[in-house]
């Protein structure tokens, strides 16, 4: 990952998650590389895009529910990756305008697009930082979330399919446990988690060869358990329906998922800080 205020330049010859995401979604930020492999998982796995925009889904979902019910006004949004619409300041906005976002990526090309999540309501305020999410400290001590939402006051911390590119020897706990110590009571952690976890045997099978497309192209992914997906939620109140996967938690009858019996999308769960 780059250095903090640093963006390694695009290859455009191999593949990168983002933007085999983006490709996922629909999008038009990517490559070659990034089509050719996004295809190899498709085919191993033909309800991938269905995946994808049911982890979109649950990020407006939860970004919602935390802006109404909850009453957040301050987002933290590691990993943003490349913008689409709408974005998580649009939706926490469409509840609260008032409501401050700060979005953080290490990825040049979600630099090269950063200003589409700039546009907030005037009523708030969203700020883009380059950083490295895997040090954490990067993204605590600087100056762009400083100035833009206020730590003594509750923060919903989302990490959307992230963390299953964080291999075991990065210390993903740890990283996850420095960033909510910082965080005010009161705070809430939104997380979605690939995961290989599914009824179906045939299915688990087909999560390891995903695992295999993406080492090929130079990512290392790293599907988790249940379980293990619960280590990131240690000592926070799990708000319901608890872990679950991402196209049924808190299913909205206005967003139907595309995905049918049995497909999973990924492991999902929104918690709280006491």
């Amino acid at each position: 990952m780059a250095e903090h205020g640093t963006a390694a330049a695009i290859d455009t010859t191999k593949p990168h998650s983002a933007r085999m995401y983006d490709y996922y979604l629909g999008g038009k930020t990517h490559y070659e590389a990034d089509v050719q492999a996004a295809e190899a998982v498709i085919a191993t796995v033909p309800f991938a895009g269905a995946m994808a925009r049911a982890n979109r889904d649950f990020m407006i979902r939860s970004t919602r529910w935390l802006a109404a019910e909850r009453g957040v006004r301050q987002f933290l949004d590691i990993g943003t990756g490349i913008p689409t619409e709408p974005n998580l300041h649009q939706v926490a906005q469409s509840v609260s305008p008032e409501a401050r976002v700060v979005y953080t990526d290490n990825d040049p090309i979600v630099l090269q697009y950063a200003q589409a999540l700039l546009r907030s309501a005037p009523e708030g305020r969203t700020t883009y930082l380059q950083a490295d999410a895997t040090k954490p400290e990067t993204i605590l001590d600087s100056d762009e979330l400083h100035s833009t939402l206020d730590l003594s006051r509750p923060v919903a911390l989302s990490f959307n399919a992230l963390f299953h590119f964080v291999p075991d020897e990065w210390g993903p706990y740890e990283i996850m446990d420095g960033l909510m110590s910082q965080l005010a009571p009161g705070s809430f952690l939104c997380l979605t988690h690939a995961t290989a976890e599914v009824k179906d045997p045939k299915m688990a099978a087909l999560g390891k060869q995903v695992e295999e497309i993406y080492a090929k192209g130079g990512t290392q992914l790293r599907l988790r358990s249940s379980a293990e997906v619960a280590r990131f939620f240690h000592g926070l109140e799990l708000t319901e329906p608890g872990i679950t996967m991402a196209h049924l938690w808190r299913p909205d009858a206005s967003m139907p998922t595309e995905l049918k019996e049995g497909e999973p999308s990924m492991l999902s769960g929104v918690a709280r800080k006491p």
